[in-house]
């Protein structure tokens, strides 16, 4: 995989069709520092004194270099959702420091690979979202199936309370399942996708059956 630390400044100016090298590289720190958050363009364009246009090319430069992808939020019946801001997802997570950030990225990493997995095998057409309305109410991932919310996935590294703005988000969506997945507990032979409610379950069950649930739904 090529990574822009493995890039000379000449390459990456070459790549970026871009002068100033020095700011793009502060952009590239930034965000490999800011792993399962969301991207506010203008923000980041005021953080390096750029254009907004700037900063979003420069982010479709990193997704194209594999560095990263974006996670665009699903808002069909959701209230008054944020249609632009999409997260940002490193594709290495081993070493991000903040523990919730470093699972959060894991997961979506496994995700991803399987909603591309599904389209090359021609399951159907599968799309990685997250969820958000104003009231800053989130859910980490949605699953989307042939344009249709599957399940919901919210990370957890230790509680085990079940959060409500899971049955919140699945009202809305409709998705057959939402999960909240336990980083700290152990695999249980359990099969999750057989559970329709907002159910807690541990992340190592939930990514060894991932693979395997879509073809349950043929």
């Amino acid at each position: 995989m090529v990574g822009a630390k493995q890039l000379s400044r000449e390459d990456l100016r070459e790549v970026a069709q871009v002068a100033d090298v020095g700011t793009l590289e502060t952009l590239m720190q930034i965000l490999a520092e800011r792993s399962a958050q969301q991207l506010i363009y203008s923000n980041l364009a005021c953080e390096i004194q750029v254009s907004v246009d700037t900063v979003k090319r420069w982010v479709d430069l990193r997704v194209r270099l594999r560095y990263g992808f974006t996670v665009r939020p699903w808002v069909t019946n959701i209230a008054k959702a944020p249609r632009k801001e999409p997260n940002w997802i490193l594709r290495v997570w081993s070493g991000l420091a903040d523990g919730r950030a470093r699972a959060e990225t894991l997961v979506a990493c496994h995700l991803l690979k399987a909603v591309d997995g599904w389209n090359d095998l021609g399951f159907g057409e599968f799309e990685l979202r997250y969820v958000r309305d104003k009231q800053k109410r989130e859910e980490d991932f949605l699953l989307v199936k042939n344009h249709k919310p599957w399940f919901l996935v919210e990370v957890k590294m230790s509680d085990t309370s079940l959060s409500p703005t899971l049955a919140h988000f699945q009202a809305q969506t409709q998705a057959a399942h939402a999960f909240q997945l336990m980083v700290s507990l152990a695999c249980q032979p359990a099969d999750c996708f057989r559970v329709h409610r907002p159910v807690v379950v541990p992340a190592r069950t939930f990514l060894s059956q991932l693979l395997r649930a879509c073809e349950q739904q043929r």
